[in-house]
């Protein structure tokens, strides 16, 4: 195994594991809000926030879906060595990482009626992450926020669906933020 498959984890992985989960919590909780966060250090071409969100939320027990541009050897072994995190086809997944356009939206589970919980949170890797365009509303957010998005129509559709329907975390650099499915854009 090589030594940067064993590196780039959390430092000090009590006190790194909680601030992370916290960071992580705030942005689900208070949509539209860009939080920054540290302490992963994850093989090109996740950012660091990615690594943050991956070491935080995946387990051997939540399947991931890594987007080609992502399935490559050195962010698998990473992920295998970090998380334990079992890849697999998107209808299977818990987690989906990616770019946007790389992200198969419609084969990820949306959850079903009796269990809304059982739905895919994407892990979007986004090249700017700004509190501007898209105008968000809903449960956490006092008025409005605004948030800069790849797709409106896709995040309008998926708020549809409520509360059955996709939850989302942007990275970028070591900033995140996310949209959950209550949240209406416009």
């Amino acid at each position: 195994m090589q030594a940067a498959t064993l590196e780039g984890g959390f430092g000090d992985g009590p006190r790194d594991a909680a601030h992370a989960f916290r960071a992580v919590m705030t942005a689900m909780a208070r949509p539209g809000e860009i939080v920054t966060v540290a302490g992963a250090r994850p093989p090109a071409p996740l950012s660091a926030a990615a690594g943050v969100v991956l070491l935080t939320l995946c387990d051997p027990d939540t399947p991931l879906f890594l987007a080609p541009s992502h399935a490559l050897p050195q962010v698998r072994e990473w992920i295998a060595f970090h998380t334990a995190a079992p890849l697999c086809p998107a209808a299977g997944a818990m987690f989906a990482l990616g770019p946007w356009d790389a992200l198969p939206l419609a084969d990820l589970p949306l959850g079903t009626s009796e269990y809304p919980d059982r739905s895919a949170t994407l892990i979007v890797e986004v090249d700017r992450l700004d509190p501007e365009g898209a105008t968000l509303a809903g449960p956490g957010i006092v008025g409005t926020a605004r948030l800069s998005l790849p797709d409106l129509a896709a995040f309008r559709e998926n708020a549809r669906l409520f509360p059955l329907g996709l939850d989302f975390v942007f990275t970028c650099g070591d900033r995140l933020a996310a949209l959950p499915r209550s949240t209406k854009v416009s």
